[in-house]
């Protein structure tokens, strides 16, 4: 890592801390996770600005309104204003500051705005790898409980015979969301990294299930 981005990630790190109303499923942990995510994605794309995607995923979530929230929508928008002025006030080069914004503003789900850049891909990217895999799940955990959803149906918990509800059941979260992320992926590279997580989390969902329901397994049977 370059002067130039190590002393940049110090100054986003400190920022972050200081803005951030951390929780445990947005805290700073998560913010290295989705910049480690990042750098992995930017190996393939060296053509991509590095401090751009930086800054962007470490301020990423200086605005983060609860799920349940109206305004939820616009949180990345908000994040973006917020960061902006941030990284002005530090002396962030000025001709990288409309990339990071939109960057940040692209990153959300819900927000619904198309990454225009390579720099925003790989921030969605990263930020969307982080609900993938054991971490991920923990997280999802961690805020169906913050929400006060039950962990899944009682009786058909995969939805078989029913619509699936993540309002209510943080288990349908797994097929309503974590299980259609990697066709959302913006890059290959992000796209292939998510299909592998995704399939770890598929087999947590059956192994879920299985005992939820207390199935014999074919060891026990035997």
């Amino acid at each position: 890592m370059t002067d130039d981005l190590q002393h940049w990630q110090v100054r986003c790190q400190q920022l972050a801390a200081q803005e951030m109303d951390q929780d445990a499923a947005h805290d700073t942990s998560h913010l290295q996770r989705v910049w480690g995510n990042a750098q992995q994605l930017l190996q393939h794309y060296p053509q991509a600005d590095a401090l751009v995607v930086l800054a962007a995923c470490y301020l990423h979530d200086v605005v983060n309104l609860p799920k349940s929230h109206p305004d939820r929508a616009q949180a990345s928008r908000m994040a973006a204003e917020r960061a902006t002025a941030l990284l002005l006030a530090q002396g962030f080069p000025a001709e990288k500051l409309e990339p990071v914004a939109h960057a940040i503003a692209a990153h959300s789900f819900s927000a619904r705005i198309t990454p225009a850049t390579l720099e925003a891909q790989i921030v969605q990217d990263a930020d969307r790898l982080d609900a993938l895999g054991p971490v991920g799940l923990a997280r999802m955990f961690h805020i169906g409980g913050q929400l006060g959803r039950t962990l899944a149906h009682a009786t058909d918990p995969l939805a078989t015979e029913r619509t699936l509800d993540d309002q209510q059941f943080t288990l349908d979260h797994i097929a309503a969301k974590l299980l259609q992320l990697p066709p959302t992926m913006q890059t290959a590279a992000g796209r292939q990294e998510a299909e592998r997580r995704a399939q770890w989390v598929a087999d947590f969902r059956q192994a879920f299930v299985q005992q939820w329901n207390a199935t014999p397994t074919a060891q026990a049977q035997g």
